[in-house]
């Protein structure tokens, strides 16, 4: 679980509602957890914030995509650093070149990916299993005193198993 930590002085807090999408952006009655991060987290580190808040491992590669219905024709691409899958994925999915004007997650700050409100990206988490979430920016305030972030302000309806079915292990 991420270190959590107070905001700093002058730091709003954004709330994200995060839902469990299937692979073309619905999401009906699907999970979903309202996320409290400071605007001065990495993309890293709300991508760690979401997999906290399912209960999911956070041991893949992700990214987060402009195009909610078809990650791979995004415009607007931040992704974790080049690993061999993700690599040898975007190989074959992406047209030369066009890997290397993606944004890096580790440098991206939660402010300047979600620059306006109610601004939706698609999480894709595991590039293999292809867990797909919609993240939006439903609002921006400040920071509760004594609060520490990141915070799951709401939880609604039972996080899938990152695995299968926990009743076959």
């Amino acid at each position: 679980m991420k270190k959590k930590r107070k905001a700093e002085e002058g730091e709003e807090i954004y709330l994200f509602k995060v839902t469990v999408s299937d692979w073309y952006g619905g999401i009906g009655e699907m999970p979903y957890r309202i996320l409290a991060i400071p605007e001065a987290f990495t993309l890293h580190e709300l991508a760690e914030s979401i997999t906290d808040a399912f209960n999911f491992d956070f041991d893949h590669a992700f990214g987060f995509y402009d195009n909610i219905k078809s990650w791979t024709d995004s415009v607007e691409r931040y992704e974790s650093p080049t690993g061999i899958t993700r690599s040898i994925l975007f190989a074959l999915l992406l047209p030369p070149g066009e890997l290397e004007d993606n944004r890096n997650v580790a440098r991206t700050k939660v402010n300047e990916a979600f620059d306006e409100p109610e601004k939706k990206l698609l999480f894709l988490y595991d590039y293999g299993d292809e867990w797909h979430f919609v993240v939006q920016l439903k609002e921006i305030r400040a920071p509760e005193k004594d609060a520490k972030y990141p915070q799951i302000v709401e939880s609604v309806g039972k996080a899938p198993p990152q695995y299968g079915d926990e009743d076959e292990e």
